[in-house]
């Protein structure tokens, strides 16, 4: 039986079950609570002595296990802050590990529904998560509107889930063309075999960061990922034209990328779906770099390489390509893509340097939002940094109250850097503020539900 069955039905099953006993610590400012629902997944619950009628439903990100504890606030700094400002703190651990949005939007309601029994209605119930975790508060904006007041994505995986592995498909297909390495891509038998294909693919990236033209086939591939040229805050933050270090910082990511989420999570998620969930039959190479960020980088550097990027990009136009499991999309799409229908306020924001999950996903969620006709109701905002959920404790209470702005107004209001930034000053002057004015470019491979061609 597929995950997906979960979706239509144990939502109500597992609202309707008593969770297990839950085990309680009061200190003088805190109600602390730990539990498990019937699903086995735990949940934790902080509520203090001066609740402030809000409760913030947590999703985290994505957990490889497997260990897998629940969470109910984003990171260890900004959680205390948040139980100061009167908010009570849900979340749960969801019930396996992995591309688990089957298990967690029901484990995530039925958390919801156990703070209820335990301590009563609240005013407000905001949905909130972190990379993986915005792909599930977004689920939960969809499917749930009712449960929720309004929702906030960090960092979030808003673009779905086939678009996800379409994208991550793209850039581990170029360094295995170009750069004569032999490994599978797809339909990945078990976690060992994946490992041992990232490893293989990794040393070649090694070996070809050696030359110039591996130095620019490895900035090709970065192309077609929308890999930022600043992705790390550890990295030196290069200038316009500054070719070598911009490349120099996307080798760094694009083997974070080959050692997590293009072979091992690639895996996993393909046990789940049934099948190889992505494609790049019909896709035009030369038309992908057109649109991508930093192709005048890539240009360079293959001028510099004294390469033909027109042949480079010939080679991959026709290089047999990858078919997708038509049963395996149907249920990656079912379960993690979105149909832009919002019914409440959404507030999505991103750090402007994300390599794992590029800052263009929020190109694809404005265009899922506006073919739906819910462009009203969504909010983007960008913050100047780099890395994967880089935000500072005063960043993202920044946005939650911009979102509560929102919702007791009823229109959005201080979305703009400089008020996002006095508004964060205010709540954290501790830490950093960083807003900035920014626009995305489109997301190179988008899919999703309000758009029906997006399939063929």
């Amino acid at each position: 039986m597929r995950h997906g069955t979960r979706i239509a039905c144990a939502t109500a099953l597992l609202l309707t079950l008593t969770a297990a006993p839950a085990a309680t610590a009061t200190t003088d400012t805190t109600t602390h609570v730990d539990g498990q629902l019937p699903s086995g997944a735990t949940y934790m619950m902080d509520v203090p002595t001066n609740w402030n009628g809000t409760v913030l439903l947590f999703s985290h990100g994505y957990n490889a296990g497997p260990a897998n504890p629940a969470q109910d606030a984003p990171d260890a700094a900004t959680k205390p802050l948040l139980l100061q400002q009167g908010y009570a703190l849900i979340g749960s651990s969801y019930a396996s590990t992995g591309w688990a949005v089957t298990d967690a939007v029901p484990d995530q309601m039925a958390t919801l529904k156990a703070f209820t029994t335990r301590f009563g209605q609240a005013s407000r119930t905001l949905a909130w998560g972190r990379s993986y975790g915005g792909l599930v508060t977004t689920a939960i904006a969809e499917r749930h509107p009712d449960a929720i007041d309004g929702s906030l994505s960090m960092c979030g995986l808003v673009h779905g889930g086939v678009a996800n592995w379409n994208n991550t498909l793209d850039p581990v297909f170029a360094l295995k063309t170009l750069l004569g390495s032999d490994v599978p891509l797809v339909n990945l038998p078990s976690q060992q075999a994946a490992t041992d294909a990232a490893n293989t693919l990794t040393a070649t990236v090694d070996s070809a960061q050696s030359t110039t033209e591996g130095r620019a086939r490895i900035a090709l591939a970065a192309a077609l990922h929308n890999i930022p040229v600043w992705n790390a805050p550890t990295q030196p933050r290069p200038a316009a034209s500054d070719w070598g270090t911009q490349q120099a910082n996307q080798y760094d990511a694009v083997k974070g990328l080959l050692k997590i989420a293009a072979f091992n999570r690639r895996q996993e998620a393909e046990t789940r779906a049934g099948g190889n969930m992505s494609w790049n039959t019909g896709v035009d190479y030369a038309r992908l770099l057109a649109q991508s960020s930093v192709r005048k980088e890539v240009t360079a550097l293959y001028k510099k390489a004294g390469l033909s990027l027109t042949k480079d990009l010939a080679a991959l136009n026709r290089t047999p390509r990858i078919t997708a499991d038509p049963a395996a999309v149907a249920w990656m799409s079912s379960t993690s893509s979105f149909t832009g229908k919002l019914a409440k306020p959404q507030l999505s924001i991103h750090t402007i340097g994300d390599p794992l999950v590029p800052v263009q996903t929020e190109s694809a969620l404005r265009r899922a939002v506006s073919a739906a006709g819910s462009a009203p109701l969504l909010r983007q905002a960008y913050v100047d940094n780099a890395g994967h959920c880089t935000f500072s404790p005063a960043e993202q209470l920044a946005a939650l109250h911009t979102l509560e702005d929102r919702l007791t107004t009823g229109s959005w209001q201080g979305t703009d850097p400089a008020s996002l930034n006095a508004r964060a000053t205010a709540a954290d002057p501790t830490t950093p503020t960083r807003y900035v004015s920014y626009r995305p470019t489109p997301y190179l491979r988008p899919y999703d539900l309000a758009h029906p061609a997006d399939g063929r």
